[in-house]
């Protein structure tokens, strides 16, 4: 555990990042692997994620990005996106994998598929939004922590156009929206808020112990 709070207080949002080191394609895997391993509500997943690599593309996105470097500076981009809706045929999907994966019949998931029909699915389409888009950030923090365990700077982004990503990136088509962003890459020595003392609130003003 003491090398894992070690991790934490190493890691720090990126802003300048080298442009000469590029995350390995087995570090990437790793990555991802962690963000598909990540908690979600009832298991779903409500999003996809683009790994981009593509220069041109990310030209273009920096720009619905108010131009901030770490888009085109790092060595990828990672775009979380949501599901825009989420409808009966996505959680029969979701249901028959279930079956698929755990070789259980799909009758005896009948209690999973009523309180999924009884919650999510009578969410308004605003609600379901809003669901789908906060677990992205379940996964986004699994990245966050793996990225540090090995070492690979990252920086979570909000600061971006979603309507322009969405744009660009076809989501529309797809279904999907942007939620969130980040890049992963090596900080540069340029970057000086890797000194920076990490500043956060005590542990009695975030901590209630009831």
């Amino acid at each position: 555990m003491k090398n894992y709070i070690e991790t934490l207080n190493w890691r720090y949002a990126t802003k300048i990042f080298d442009t000469s080191k590029k995350v390995s394609e087995e570090d990437l895997e790793e990555l991802l692997e962690a963000i598909q391993l990540s908690a979600s509500s009832y298991g779903l997943q409500p999003y996809e994620i683009f790994v981009i690599k593509n220069a041109e593309l990310r030209n273009k996105l920096q720009s619905a990005a108010f131009d901030q470097p770490q888009i085109t500076d790092a060595s990828h981009l990672l775009v979380f996106a949501n599901l825009a809706e989420i409808d009966k045929s996505y959680v029969d999907g979701y249901l028959d994998n279930i079956a698929k994966t755990r070789t259980t019949k799909r009758k005896d998931l009948a209690g999973l598929e009523e309180m999924l029909d009884n919650t999510v699915l009578k969410f308004s389409p605003e609600e379901k939004n809003q669901w789908a888009a906060n677990q992205t950030y379940i996964a986004l923090g699994n990245l966050l922590s793996a990225a540090a365990n090995f070492k690979i700077d990252a920086c979570p982004m909000e600061g971006f156009e979603a309507d322009k990503f969405d744009e660009i990136l076809g989501l529309k088509e797809k279904g999907l929206t942007t939620a969130v962003v980040a890049t992963i890459g090596y900080r540069s020595e340029e970057d000086q808020l890797q000194h920076a003392v990490k500043v956060r609130k005590s542990k009695e003003e975030l901590f209630n112990r009831l």
